[in-house]
């Protein structure tokens, strides 16, 4: 049976649902969301005391809801916020998700969780506006009931005349984060007969174009001739064609497609590549993955490339400082008398070879085609973001991914943006004495080990491909897909890593 995707229109598309304002007076809105302390005094507007809200069950801890029964016509929400004013941004990320939630069938609310806890208030204000705008999106493209998707499309935070500029500076931030995740986790959640690799190349030129972005896409043909063995190689059993995409950011530079207004002389400011994993649709092609419900998920194994590209999408908005390069490595891997086999041999871009004993261990190859191509442009670091193995998902479970490297320092940028912005990372070794179990009889290198240590053994193979430049390996197979909803994750696809790579390109720093 063939699977051949239908061509679908690619009009601009907005990702997020809500839209968030700032105001210093609290506007008429159909939801107010009243921060409660778990031990100061109730705030009068709510018109409860402290006993009924005990008796109710709400008792102030972060991201309790409690819907306060009102005589006018606006629904009183009481949002837990933790003892006195120790909040963090992140404690207020959750509280503001929270409050969306408990609103979602309502149009619009306001609330002045900016103003209180600890902290910068821009950063505050960029949390809470995260918080607001990830837990009320959903992927409702496809559904017939209407009453699926949040009903809520606007929120405004009140905060007093001093703290106006700030919060409005964070909230604006946090709005283009929070619209970027949001396309992250769109383009993983969609069908796989939406959006092929090509569909999702054609996206990205079309968001390209919207932020200031110059864009490459790279076609079957042009990837052959570049000896990109890797990317070909998993693309073989599928009737839908690879791409490769490559785009380009640097600050103070307008660009177009194809062609850039600076030229020539190589750039002074530091340089960071991203790779992104966009397998389409994964399968595990001869060596079929088993039908169980995580199967289903396999249509968000470009998670990496969706984050990545969702990354790029907020660099000239945010005014970064620093070049970035994204090449975005996008195929199927699907099963058919042409596909890949166990024993075949490919020939990566940096004319290593690569002995195929698993054809489920397909991110991997692709990966090593981009990571050569990065590595040609000798850029001062290198990341890499996956769903690479289930190792590491078996290992570190849902709530974090993995990261390995071979330059501490660079690792230790990946760890601080991600303690910045909530994306939790635990770093594994990369134990060096384990790239034996890669040793192929006939090639340069199998594209497996054995059963043991994969999360490390796969991150031991992409090394192969980095010419020693720094390079970190971000495996989010774990936290790319929520069963439930929690804190600022929706159900479905995350949008993980997306908020961590826009600090990291933003904070990178040339060691």
């Amino acid at each position: 049976m063939v699977r051949c995707a239908t061509e679908l229109a690619l009009p601009t598309m907005k990702h997020a649902q809500l839209v968030v304002t700032v105001a210093r007076e609290t506007p008429s809105t159909e939801v107010l969301g009243i921060p409660v302390t778990s031990d100061k005094a109730v705030p009068a507007e709510l018109g409860v005391s402290r006993a009924q809200l005990t008796a109710a069950g709400f008792d102030g801890k972060i991201g309790q809801t409690l819907v306060v029964p009102a005589s006018g016509k606006t629904v009183m929400i009481a949002v837990g916020v933790g003892a006195g004013n120790s909040a963090t941004a992140h404690d207020l990320r959750n509280a503001a998700a929270a409050l969306a939630r408990a609103a979602s069938k309502h149009g619009s609310l306001s609330t002045t969780l900016a103003a209180v806890g600890k902290g910068d208030r821009a950063e505050v204000a960029q949390a809470v506006t995260e918080g607001l705008m990830l837990a009320s999106h959903r992927y409702a493209a496809l559904k017939s009931d209407e009453n699926f998707a949040s009903k809520l499309k606007s929120a405004v935070l009140v905060v007093d005349a001093k703290s106006l500029g700030a919060v409005a500076n964070g909230s604006r931030r946090g709005s283009v984060i929070g619209e970027a995740v949001c396309m992250a986790r769109d383009f993983a959640n969609m069908p796989p007969a939406h959006l092929t690799a090509k569909m999702f190349a054609d996206h990205a030129q079309r968001i390209a174009s919207e932020t200031g972005l110059r864009v490459e896409v790279y076609d079957k043909d042009r990837l052959l001739a570049m000896g990109c063995g890797g990317i070909i190689g998993v693309n073989r059993g599928s009737v839908n064609p690879p791409r490769m995409v490559k785009l380009s950011y640097r600050p103070g530079k307008s660009v177009v497609k194809g062609k850039s207004a600076s030229k020539g002389k190589k750039s002074s400011l530091p340089h960071l590549i991203m790779v992104g994993k966009g397998v389409m649709y994964d399968s595990g092609g001869i060596s079929l993955k088993p039908s169980n419900p995580s199967h289903a998920q396999m249509k968000a194994d470009m998670s990496g490339a969706a984050a990545v590209l969702a990354t790029m999408s907020t660099l000239k908005a945010l005014g970064c400082k620093n070049q970035v390069t994204a090449y975005l490595m996008c195929t199927d891997n699907l099963p058919s008398g042409s596909a890949m086999a166990m024993g075949d041999v490919l020939t990566i871009r940096n004319k290593k070879t690569v002995e195929i004993h698993n054809t489920d261990a397909e991110g991997r190859l692709i990966l090593a085609d981009g990571l050569s191509l990065a590595a040609e442009q000798k850029p001062d670091a290198i990341v890499d973001i996956a769903t690479l193995t289930g190792a590491c998902a078996a290992a570190l479970g849902p709530k974090m991914s993995g990261v390995m490297g071979n330059n501490e320092k660079f690792i230790e940028q990946v760890l601080e943006a991600s303690k910045v912005v909530d994306e939790d990372v635990w770093q594994l070794p990369l134990e060096r004495s384990y790239r034996r179990m890669l040793d192929s009889y006939i090639a340069d290198m199998k594209n497996v080990g054995g059963g043991e240590a994969g999360a490390i053994t796969a991150a031991l193979f992409l090394d192969e491909f980095t010419d020693g430049l720094p390079w970190a390996h971000l495996d989010i197979a774990g936290p790319m897909w929520a069963e439930a909803d929690a804190g600022w994750l929706q159900r479905g696809a995350t949008g993980y890593g997306t908020r961590l790579l826009v600090n990291l390109a933003e904070n990178f720093r040339r060691r």
